[in-house]
């Protein structure tokens, strides 16, 4: 695994907020007349305060916490697909973002259309996809499904033929939300080798999971969060026990 003191990833004071409201209404218009008058309230949720950190190029690093604890919150602001409320996120190189695995198929089209459209999504051409649609399939073991819609598919068929188009791209930064619980064990041990290829090639890697074995297996540092507070940061054995005492301990 290749590290060096070029920051990948700067995620400089972010906070998240998010504004809940405290009355129930009942339609669309009964909402909007009430935000109009001024008689909307509403209660602030913050889901990350104030959080920062760097991930230097090569670096693998894990954000642990329990659920609610702003993990995933903040992959999707590293990915861009929120910005925050407050602080700034810088991302260096390019992203492949394995957040929600299939989110972006169509799933009244085929999984060899849905190939070719997520990959257009991700910013690849079809002479690309055309060359990579082999390996493709081979890797998401759906090979007698290509030509089913994905609208048929349990949702770990899903998951399958997402993770291999998206670790098909060559990307500076993975960024990894639980995605190993996809399919059976032996297909969970194939992502996990897959990633660690991708590590050993010099890839950067942004990894939540609840699992701590994986964490500590795939992962050099931890960052725990708690309630979209940094809590710790170091090495990723340290940081997981510290957090599976906080929360034997009922403190987490």
């Amino acid at each position: 695994m290749q590290q060096n003191n070029l920051p990948q990833v700067e995620v400089n004071n972010v906070s998240m907020r998010f504004n809940l409201s405290q009355e129930k209404t009942e339609t669309l218009k009964e909402y909007t007349v009430k935000l109009l008058k001024g008689k909307l309230m509403f209660n602030e949720f913050y889901a990350l305060k104030n959080v920062s950190f760097t991930v230097n190029k090569g670096d693998s690093v894990a954000l642990i916490g329990r659920n609610g604890s702003g993990k995933s919150t903040m992959l999707k602001v590293i990915a861009g697909v929120m910005y925050p409320s407050e602080g700034s996120c810088t991302v260096h190189g390019s992203i492949a973002p394995m957040i929600e695995l299939g989110a972006g198929f169509d799933m009244d089209l085929t999984a060899k259309e849905n190939i070719y459209l997520n990959g257009a999504v991700l910013g690849f051409d079809r002479k690309y996809m055309d060359e990579h649609l082999e390996s493709i399939i081979e890797f998401s073991e759906l090979q007698d499904f290509m030509d089913v819609p994905v609208k048929n598919f349990s949702s770990g068929m899903v998951a399958r033929l997402g993770f291999s188009i998206a670790t098909e791209v060559k990307a500076d930064l993975l960024v990894v939300d639980e995605v190993l619980a996809v399919g059976d064990f032996m297909f969970q041990q194939k992502c996990m080798k897959r990633l660690e290829g991708m590590l050993a090639d010099g890839a950067t890697l942004l990894y939540v999971s609840h699992d701590s074995q994986t964490v500590r297996r795939l992962c050099n540092r931890a960052i725990w969060l708690d309630h979209g507070v940094k809590r710790g940061d170091g090495p990723s054995d340290e940081v997981c026990t510290a957090y599976e005492e906080a929360m034997e301990a009922g403190k987490a």
